[in-house]
């Protein structure tokens, strides 16, 4: 299967420093060569290794706005996270009126469908059938994380889109109500704070084909929607909630849909962890599990401007300050919200199609660890020991490029070297 990656890897930039090898979550990246490489169908779009790579050799590849030209109509779908991006004191009508100005038809806030998402989830879970914990689908880099590493945890899902791809489905059905055009004259782009949402566009998890038309760079929209911000003169309406603006933060979504029964979690390493306790059948008391795979929520992602809390506390003031919508709540008909394909798990840790052959390559596998020192350094590549012994029996790597192992193959061969140094052939004589 070919995979869509909005993180891309700038080979001549890239060092071969071993960073990002170590803070990968699903092991994608190995460096040979001296040059970083990522695995396609282990890489889940978190953005770790943007956030510690010293060289900026990997980016966020996110849409232009210089799509907008193909449509008649475009709207603009601002998440949450893209308020804490402001001065607690600037409007939310006001950010909405800058974002607007800057080529859009319509603005709408995905704050709002988070709302409709959240009531769904939460009668959901009063179901029968439910499977405890069940599991957020609103981050599409935990969606991808469970696919790769928790296969067995796929149907604790819950079985909704998440809350922009619901916002994109209303933005739609209220434009082609409003205008009266056909859905190809429509353009409907979200600002995205991370590169999975990206990825979750152009090759979306549980629905076939995304709703929305492209994602904008946060930090690129909120750059000229800031500089546009003091020739504002008039403010947008604001329909979202205190409740679905809270999405924008760790627990935020949790509050919303469990109440005091849930779990949030946030960054990708400490959504591991837990999902490790799931998998061990440790945690079916707790109804709901929120997972984001920023530090801090959404607020947290790499195209973000702000510091993640101090964004955190804007949100809240922002949130004690807003009013009830003045809309009624969208009213979409359950198949809106609901997701259209069934999520199936991406394994990458087959070792060969024949069973036979993978169980011989395992028994090497488990020798192979034996012989290694166990340090994981990194310095062969990989991020540790038993990654070098799996990419080995795989045909990637090699016994000597432990550095641990071809030093003792060095001295053993100069030792050999020495001994033969101080004989002589017969024929020769000892003179």
């Amino acid at each position: 299967m070919t995979y869509f990656h909005s993180v891309k890897l700038h080979e001549d930039k890239c060092k071969g420093c071993t960073n990002c090898i170590k803070r990968c979550p699903t092991e994608a990246i190995r460096v040979r060569g001296g040059k970083a490489i990522i695995d396609d169908a282990r890489c889940v779009d978190c953005g770790e290794c943007i956030r510690v790579c010293p060289n900026r050799a990997k980016s966020v590849v996110t849409d232009s706005r210089e799509l907008l030209k193909r449509f008649k109509y475009n709207a603009c779908l601002v998440a949450p996270s893209f308020f804490g991006q402001f001065r607690s004191e600037v409007s939310l009508g006001k950010v909405l009126a800058s974002i607007k100005s800057l080529g859009f038809s319509h603005v709408l806030e995905v704050s709002r469908a988070a709302d409709v998402v959240a009531i769904a989830v939460a009668k959901h879970l009063q179901g029968a059938t439910v499977r405890y914990p069940a599991l957020s689908t609103s981050c599409p880099a935990v969606v991808r994380l469970v696919q790769v590493r928790f296969p067995d945890l796929i149907d604790h899902f819950v079985p909704f889109d998440a809350p922009m791809e619901v916002a994109a489905y209303a933005a739609r059905q209220e434009i082609r109500a409003a205008t009266g055009c056909s859905d190809d004259e429509i353009g409907v782009f979200f600002t995205t704070p991370c590169p999975a949402k990206v990825t979750a566009v152009h090759q979306p998890v549980g629905q076939g084909h995304s709703q929305l038309s492209g994602a904008l760079s946060m930090a690129e929209v909120y750059a000229d929607a800031f500089k546009s911000l003091p020739k504002v003169t008039h403010e947008e309406p604001v329909y979202g909630s205190a409740c679905g603006l809270a999405w924008a933060v760790s627990g935020g979504e949790g509050v919303a849909i469990a109440k005091d029964d849930y779990l949030a979690v946030d960054g990708l390493q400490h959504v591991i962890s837990l999902l490790e306790e799931v998998e061990l059948g440790r945690l079916r008391s707790v109804k709901y599990i929120e997972g984001q795979a920023c530090i801090g929520g959404c607020v947290g992602g790499v195209l973000v401007v702000e510091n993640p809390f101090i964004a955190r506390v804007r949100i809240a003031r922002m949130s004690q300050r807003l009013v009830s919508a003045s809309l009624p709540a969208l009213d979409l008909a359950s198949s809106a919200l609901a997701l259209r394909q069934t999520l199936l798990p991406r394994p990458f840790l087959q070792l060969d199609t024949n069973i036979e052959v993978a169980l011989q390559k395992l028994n090497d596998l488990e020798a192979l660890v034996e012989q290694l020192p166990m340090l994981d350094c990194g310095a062969c590549g990989a991020p540790h020991c038993r990654a070098l012994a799996e990419d080995i029996v795989r045909g990637s790597a090699n016994l000597s490029d432990c550095v641990f192992i071809l030093r003792k193959q060095v001295s053993s061969l100069a030792g050999e070297l020495m001994d033969l140094a101080g004989k002589l052939p017969p024929a020769m004589g000892r003179g």
